[in-house]
């Protein structure tokens, strides 16, 4: 009887098995890296020449100075020193912030209420209602200006023939002291219903169950809302609120379409991206208009860096 025995290869040979194989998987992982570069490559080329060279361009712009008697100069950070003593861009960003103040609470409470009654609503009405919320976003910004400028209008908007007939005046609302409140109202009427669907996407995704315990313990609707579903959305409403607070900062479109009616209540430096504009397009200024556009972003993006670090418990960073 003759025993067969299968003898295990000796660990060299399984060493030099895996360090054969190694090279091949390492081969074949560079070329997969070859093929991705290759077609992410036609987006890369397109994002450094409309974005990223755009960018360094205008920042070197920044740091020069331009004039008929001297001609163009390299000035530094001169230009910035003077843009952060620019009365009217300190103004400027003093009236973006207080719009923010305003807006961004505005338009917040409307979208998590709407969508908070859209979320416990189950019939045809709520898909109704989210679509139509929902309807002011898909509205070019510039067309619902113009929309809400005529129906502002006080020789043919609809509340001057309101208040006609009960024979009283109508309100103004592109004086200069009420120019505020009727440019947070455009703001809110149209951008509450995106971030409502934000918002309304972020309670969808909560585990029903954790609001049928809530139930049996005897919470009620309201109690569910406060005490479960907003804490458990904290991280999309910090989102909603750094989008909001990037779009009031950068505020352009809006003032400037109403401009042209309401006659004296929005002058060219209302907000330091309408100063920037005006800069470059009115007085050729395009070196100073380039310090204001980048001194603007410096804000923008230290504002924003500083709400996520204060708010990264609640959002999920820390």
């Amino acid at each position: 009887m003759t025993i067969q025995t299968t003898a295990a290869p000796p660990p060299t040979a399984t060493r030099s098995g895996r360090d054969a194989r190694k090279p091949r998987g390492s081969r074949l992982e560079r070329r997969r890296q070859r093929w991705g570069w290759l077609f992410v490559s036609p987006f890369l080329v397109v994002f450094a020449a409309f974005l990223v060279f755009p960018l360094f361009y205008a920042f070197g712009m920044s740091l020069f100075t331009s004039t008929l008697a001297t001609g163009t100069k390299f000035t530094g950070i001169d230009n910035y020193l003077k843009a952060f003593t620019d009365p009217l861009f300190l103004e400027g960003l003093l009236r973006v912030g207080a719009y923010a103040l305003v807006m961004i609470p505005a338009q917040l409470l409307v979208a998590l209420v709407a969508a908070l009654v859209l979320d416990s609503l189950t019939t045809w009405v709520s898909k109704l209602s989210r679509l139509l919320i929902f309807a002011p976003y898909a509205i070019p910004v510039v067309i619902g200006a113009l929309m809400w400028s005529f129906l502002y209008s006080p020789r043919f908007g609809p509340a001057t023939t309101l208040f006609d007939l009960v024979g009283l005046d109508a309100p103004s609302f592109l004086a200069p002291d009420t120019i505020f409140g009727s440019l947070v109202n455009i703001v809110t009427w149209q951008w509450s219903g995106y971030y409502m669907v934000v918002i309304y996407a972020a309670l969808r995704s909560i585990d029903p169950s954790i609001y049928e315990a809530a139930r049996i313990d005897g919470a009620n609707g309201f109690q569910t809302a406060t005490r479960i579903k907003v804490p458990m959305i904290s991280s999309s409403m910090v989102m909603v609120i750094t989008f909001a607070l990037i779009g009031t900062l950068q505020f352009f479109t809006e003032p400037v379409v109403l401009r042209n009616i309401a006659q004296g209540a929005i002058d060219a430096a209302y907000t330091p991206n309408m100063y920037a504009y005006s800069l470059a397009f009115s007085y050729s200024q395009f070196n100073y208009a380039s310090t204001i556009a980048f001194a603007l972003g410096i804000l923008v993006f230290a504002g924003s860096y500083l709400f996520l670090f204060l708010t990264r418990k609640q959002s999920g960073l820390k």
